[in-house]
């Protein structure tokens, strides 16, 4: 692995706000507060004392004649078809792929006007048909990309929608706003159109709040929020689902440990979105994005008895104001740490599609660009029906969603031992004060041995599932990630059974 901040002139010396690798190439878009969009050659020359480069291409905003102000967010769609684009004032762009003689150029297809703010984050469904948007509005909005109509306007966060994420198998829609909320929709189609099920999306859960048993058995509960307020300083909480769709992380997190507030992100099972399953270890800065990488990876076996129980690794990158750190489904601490890397604030993380690269966007007007060698972070796991690639970590293209789906949630553990070996990374991953991971599931790989016979007697989350609220206590229970068949089409969630979860503690 190599790599680091590459000081060439990426936005006119701007905030770069936002990153994306193209699905099918190591094309790499940029967008800034200089109102442009620019795309962006990555490669390397194989030498080891040198770093990745980025070659300009071309800007699709030359004389700012689409975007007349800062531009938030850009993803491409899955098929590599379409770039969508979201700025300052409400404006969404749809960008088609048009080869040329020359080669390619992206012209404008659409343009949406429907927010009347700010539009802060964007993601396309998994078959490129729909886009859904976040904005300043306190709404978010999904749109049809072939018309360029709205399709459905989702309401009921008070205050800025800060991220959004679309479930890869289309049942769910999640969001995430500076008033301290997660809004889990879920898919109930009414009727049809063009003899397909016409989607709906419906709020199924509101997290809110965590509640911490008291010390003293002789006072009330303390209730605690499950994230930042919107004093948090950063536009963007960019959650993300993992590229099976078996569990979500939640960015901008707040614990209570030992009666001081800790920064964590969240891991949400798909089977039960009620509540968080796992804490992610407590960072010194709040954390603003969260990136999957689209290669899933063959199993190492260091952790037979870890927590998600799937037939592959699954590699996720999380950024904090000023720190980057990776993870993988078979071990709790970082694989991969990055401190200190820019002087302003992190906006974005992107991977490209053959888990190649890593780039990561800064305030500072700077990107960072991390290249790992073939199958550093492991072998690539193929799918059945999947086509196998030649080599390194890239992954075959898939047109239809995984057929996975979720957690699998045994309330019969009480308590867990747990042994693994170090992870050795340049700068000691942030752990909680006490040098603690507390989980409100159960527990995955760690760096010690460990036998919890004390249970902390933390957390009771109070959710809303379907605008009537619900007050949950908790105790042990061991959640697994397991491929399990995909949901029917009109599957309905009932609400969540009262029970006790009580994380553990790594010590």
């Amino acid at each position: 692995m190599r790599g680091g901040t590459l000081q060439i002139n990426w936005h006119d010396q701007q905030p770069v706000l936002s990153l994306d690798f193209h699905p099918a190439s190591r094309r790499l878009a940029t967008a800034g507060a200089d109102h442009d969009i620019k795309i962006w050659e990555v490669a390397s020359d194989g030498s080891d004392d040198k770093l990745p480069t980025a070659t300009f291409k071309y800007a699709l905003v030359p004389n700012n004649t689409a975007h007349s102000s800062a531009v938030n967010v850009l993803r491409f769609s899955p098929s590599g078809e379409y770039l969508a684009s979201g700025a300052d004032g409400g404006g969404i762009i749809l960008w088609k792929f048009h080869p040329t003689d020359d080669g390619e150029a992206w012209k404008i297809h659409k343009t949406l006007l429907f927010h009347h703010k700010d539009v802060l984050d964007l993601q396309w469904s998994h078959d490129s048909a729909f886009l859904v948007s976040a904005s300043v509005d306190n709404t978010c909005i999904i749109w049809e990309a072939s018309k360029g109509t709205v399709h459905q306007k989702l309401e009921g966060h008070l205050h800025y929608v800060q991220g959004v994420a679309w479930d890869p198998l289309g049942q769910y829609i999640a969001s995430l706003s500076s008033d301290r909320t997660c809004k889990i929709y879920a898919n109930k189609p009414q009727g049809k159109s063009k003899n397909a099920e016409r989607l709906n999306f419906v709020c199924q859960h509101t997290l809110v709040k965590v509640e911490y048993q008291n010390h003293d058995e002789s006072k009330p509960p303390i209730k605690s929020h499950l994230f930042h307020d919107e004093t948090l300083p950063s536009f963007f909480r960019r959650l993300a689902w993992s590229p099976d769709g078996s569990f979500l992380v939640l960015p901008a997190g707040l614990s209570k440990h030992n009666s001081e507030l800790v920064n964590t992100a969240y891991i949400m099972s798909r089977r039960d979105l009620s509540r968080p399953a796992i804490q992610l270890p407590g960072a010194s800065k709040a954390i603003v994005a969260v990136r999957f990488c689209p290669v899933l990876f063959k199993p190492r076996g260091s952790n037979p008895d870890g927590l998600f129980k799937l037939p592959y690794r699954v590699v996720f990158a999380v950024a904090t104001l000023n720190s980057l750190y990776v993870y993988d489904t078979e071990s709790v601490p970082p694989i991969l740490v990055h401190a200190g890397l820019h002087y302003a604030a992190i906006t974005d993380i992107a991977w490209s599609s053959d888990a190649k690269y890593m780039a990561v966007s800064s305030r500072d007007g700077y990107c960072t660009i991390i290249e790992f060698e073939n199958e550093e972070l492991g072998e690539p796991h193929i799918l059945p029906g999947s086509k196998e690639v030649a080599k390194g970590n890239l992954t075959p293209e898939i047109k239809k969603p995984v057929s996975l789906d979720s957690m699998k949630v045994d309330n019969s553990a009480s308590k867990l031992k747990m042994e693994a070996s170090p992870v050795a990374v340049g700068v000691r991953p942030p752990l909680l004060p006490t040098e603690n991971i507390t989980r409100t599931g159960e527990l995955a790989e760690g760096n010690v041995a460990c036998e919890n016979k004390k249970p902390v007697t933390v957390d009771s989350m109070e959710v809303d599932v379907d605008d009537n609220k619900v007050k949950e206590a908790t105790i042990p229970v061991v959640s697994e990630v397991t491929p399990p068949p995909v949901p029917t089409k009109n599957s309905a969630s009932s609400k969540p059974a009262k029970r006790r979860i009580t994380p553990i503690a790594i010590n």
